[in-house]
């Protein structure tokens, strides 16, 4: 099984006090599995309802952002490839 790779990139490389910083990380897992259901529902009379499709991922990916000052990360957003973090300096 393959390990899931991410990068990550900061908004500045220097920040005062109080400054926001933006954490961007982009990560993917290439053996994490797709799954699509599709459900067709049929009466006694042979009518057929639209299909209709569901899905889930197998083996899904969680992101954990920590830092070396104990500093808290809050997600803003993640879309299942790109993740957004801020704190503060």
């Amino acid at each position: 099984m393959a390990a899931p790779i991410a990068t990550a990139a900061l908004n500045a490389s220097v920040f005062a006090p109080g400054d926001q910083m933006l954490l961007t990380v982009t990560y993917s897992d290439a053996d994490t599995k797709p799954l699509t259901v599709t459900i067709v529902v049929t009466d006694a009379q042979g009518n057929s309802s639209a299909p209709v499709k569901v899905t889930a991922v197998i083996d899904p990916l969680t992101v954990t952002v920590t830092d070396n000052s104990g500093r808290t990360w809050t997600r803003v957003s993640d879309n299942g490839s790109v993740a957004v973090y801020r704190s503060v300096a």
